[in-house]
């Protein structure tokens, strides 16, 4: 990128587990779901499940369903009971995350949710917080057909930014996201929130909190990938 004809980079987050931690919300969610549809959640269901579509947990994790409709209809119906669960809980983002954004935004960083969360769910949140402004382009579950690992909301994400992959950041709290960010040929850089720094190590980059980070940082970072993946550039 010519960093004299535009940003230094684009920003892509996802969203839980990086911009909120609502890990447990939804885990309530889906144990509610459960008790009202008589079905059991095996062991390990939630970390395996994480950053996925609700749809892929439903079928491929929790193993409730395989009929398209009754999968839109679980989906449909944990959904509304997270928001229930969200409306009566305080939730602020996490420590970080405000300072970092803030950097971006004095550097002209234009910054993406890329998430495989319902667009209701994150743009409650983002009127709550403030950050509607900050986040013009969100790409959610309803924009895609493949989840992650697959790189398909972060190549929305990127086009929708008007930038090359390979110009754009990633930042991830799980493999599925790091792996999807990598197939899209893009940096990634994983905050240990809801991992320990040893599972995310095929992160280009792992950090505890986002405010340790520099624009500085993550643009040596990023040119230093490029130049890796494309030597004879």
């Amino acid at each position: 990128m010519n960093l004299a004809a535009g940003p230094p980079f684009g920003a892509i987050f996802d969203w839980d587990g990086v911009i909120i931690d609502s890990g447990n919300l939804h885990e309530e969610s889906w144990r509610r779901l459960a008790q009202e549809i008589g079905k059991s959640i095996a062991p390990e269901s939630f970390v395996r499940g994480f950053g996925m579509k609700s749809e892929q947990v439903i079928a491929r994790v929790h193993g409730w369903s395989q009929e398209a409709a009754e999968i839109v209809r679980l989906t449909n119906r944990k959904e509304e009971l997270y928001r229930e669960i969200l409306a009566e809980t305080e939730i602020a983002p996490l420590p970080g995350v405000t300072e970092w954004l803030a950097r971006l935004q004095k550097s002209g960083v234009p910054c993406a949710i890329a998430s495989s969360t319902p667009r209701a769910n994150i743009e409650v949140l983002l009127t709550r917080f403030g950050l509607k402004e900050t986040f013009p382009v969100v790409i959610s579950a309803e924009d895609v057909v493949h989840g992650k690992p697959d790189p398909e909301v972060f190549l929305k994400a990127a086009e929708r930014l008007r930038l090359d992959p390979r110009d754009t950041v990633v930042f991830e709290d799980a493999w599925v996201g790091i792996e999807a960010a990598h197939a899209a040929d893009m940096s990634a850089i994983a905050v240990a929130t809801t991992h320990s720094p040893e599972q995310l190590r095929r992160a280009d980059l792992v950090v505890s909190r986002l405010d340790e980070l520099s624009v500085a940082r993550v643009t040596e970072l990023m040119e230093k990938r490029r130049h890796r993946s494309a030597p004879n550039e």
